[in-house]
């Protein structure tokens, strides 16, 4: 959550927000002059044990592999309904006419 202050010494306001996940830390802070000639946004990111092993673990989940799994899990109901079609008997049955 977003945490502001104001530095009566040097009038620049001061507005903080943090983001704690597992091995990572990320740190936001804005920073405005009271005239508002300037403004400065500074990112901090800090990764434990370090960027390597955090790089190393994504490079254990494969982006094709989700992306095949997701699309069989959008088709299979469609490709279901085609071979059921497919076998004898399994068009829709018509009603007989009422002639």
């Amino acid at each position: 959550m977003p945490e502001r202050t104001h530095s009566r010494e040097s009038e620049i306001d001061v507005t903080k927000a943090s983001a704690r996940l597992p091995g990572l830390d990320i740190d936001i802070t804005h920073r405005q002059s009271p005239g508002g000639e300037w403004e400065q946004v500074s990112i901090n990111v800090r990764a434990t044990p370090s960027f390597e092993s955090l790089g190393r673990l994504f490079e254990a989940a494969d982006p094709f592999l989700l992306w095949v799994q997701a699309a069989r899990l959008m088709w299979m109901p469609w490709l279901l309904t085609g071979q059921t079609i497919m076998l004898p008997g399994g068009w829709p049955r018509r009603l007989p006419n009422s002639e």
